[in-house]
């Protein structure tokens, strides 16, 4: 390892193990709201678990929030710069407006239960760009963690 003197390579360990973790979540929280949609557009009968889909949806939404900002950190704690990474910083970037909408409007959809057919639609469908975008971010991260942390 290329910081195998130091505590460096546990630091650097955290933030994709998390984001491993915030990505398997919003896959699980995804599966939850397209039964929602089934329902709502599709005229499907399913079962929504709300309460669930709630709640983990708030902690995959922080957790990758948390994720994009401690990336950044870590990237300038170690590397001394911001969006030296390339493809990867700069979607992380990208990726933040579509965080805050999936968190603020599915927080706004549990508050006030009857907000139509739209905001769910529109909400389903960032999120859905938002999980794409993450999942192309563990592919861009474990090019950067073999180039830069395991010296391959």
């Amino acid at each position: 390892m290329v910081f195998a003197h130091t505590m460096e390579p546990v630091l650097l360990v955290i933030h994709p193990v998390i984001q491993l973790l915030a990505i398997v979540s919003t896959v699980y929280v995804f599966y939850l709201g397209v039964q929602r949609f089934r329902s709502l557009h599709l005229k499907q009968k399913t079962l929504f678990r709300w309460k669930r889909h709630v709640v983990l949806g708030k902690i995959a939404l922080g957790a990758l929030l948390a994720g994009v900002l401690a990336g950044m950190t870590v990237v300038y704690v170690y590397w001394h710069g911001f969006l030296i990474t390339g493809t990867h910083g700069k979607v992380a970037l990208v990726m933040l407006p579509f965080i805050l909408f999936g968190l603020f409007s599915g927080l706004y959809m549990n508050r006030k239960r009857r907000h139509g057919r739209l905001l769910p639609l529109v909400h389903s469908l960032n999120n859905l760009i938002l999980l794409i975008l993450a999942l192309t971010q563990v592919v861009s991260g474990w090019q950067l963690y073999r180039a830069f942390v395991l010296g391959d």
